[in-house]
């Protein structure tokens, strides 16, 4: 993982969890935004993504894996002893949720883009029988059909996501399994087991990956005390990529500051 410094005085650290087939360097505009307002940046590549990408040519990596590498990089993000904040997007927001319910830890917020916790576009036409079948089918490989004009409407952001590093969408039986489990665990937790931190959830009125309703329900089934969901009307599954990322950019910002305020920072 990497670290990337504000440009001047730090008031935050913000710890950044990528979406499923996606690495890093997709976040290079989100990264300097953040830098350039006063946060510190901690972000890598889940496993199999991006630099840590083996030669299988299709996601079967445990997601025991996806839980030692988002625990690391979120404890990474403490060792600067300033107020941190989580941000997931996509599979790193479900990510982010199961770590946070496990460890509880002091962050000064989360906040979630666009998180997988019900999947409108499934991988493969047969993917629900085939989770429940035996240990026979672990290994079958399944597509997830996601191309860059599902995930924004932005040129330009479709010319972020053009890099080294192969859009592998292909995933086995056995990580599609895994991934309907941790996303069932979440919806069930029972209300007040959650940490009661200060949380922003923004979907994409568009979505055609992700069921935005499962993430509005789940927000006020919590018992949190301070909670923000915005859905951004015509935004497609990436934000971060979308037309509106500078005006999804401030409200996200916004959101931070004023939860550094509540804590006695004073922010100008």
């Amino acid at each position: 993982m990497w670290k990337w410094e504000a440009d001047g005085q730090a008031k935050a650290v913000v710890a950044v969890l990528h979406g499923a087939y996606e690495n890093h360097r997709w976040y290079a505009w989100l990264i300097e935004k953040l830098r350039m307002e006063g946060f510190h940046v901690v972000m890598g590549d889940l496993p199999n993504h991006g630099t840590n990408l083996q030669f299988s040519r299709v996601h079967d990596e445990e997601f025991k894996e996806y839980n030692k590498y988002t625990r690391q990089l979120i404890e990474n993000a403490f060792s600067y002893e300033l107020p941190v904040f989580i941000i997931g997007h996509g599979l790193g927001a479900t990510l982010a949720l199961h770590m946070m319910q496990k460890k509880k830890y002091e962050c000064a917020g989360i906040i979630l883009s666009s998180p997988w916790l019900q999947l409108k576009l499934q991988p493969g036409k047969l993917s629900n029988a085939l989770i429940s079948i035996s240990a026979l089918t672990a290994n079958m490989k399944m597509t997830h059909e996601i191309d860059f004009g599902k995930l924004t409407r932005s040129v330009e952001g479709k010319e972020e996501m053009k890099d080294d590093f192969p859009f592998l969408t292909v995933v086995s039986v056995k990580w599609y399994r895994e991934l309907q489990m941790m996303m069932k665990n979440i919806i069930v937790i029972p209300k007040g087991d959650f940490p009661n931190r200060p949380m922003l959830v923004m979907t994409g009125e568009r979505d055609a990956i992700t069921d935005s309703r499962m993430a509005r329900y789940w927000l006020y089934q919590q018992e949190l005390t301070e909670i923000q969901y915005k859905e951004w009307p015509k935004s497609y599954h990436n934000l971060f990529h979308e037309v509106e990322r500078e005006e999804i950019f401030i409200y996200m910002k916004d959101f931070m500051n004023n939860v550094l305020r509540s804590v006695g920072y004073i922010i100008k």
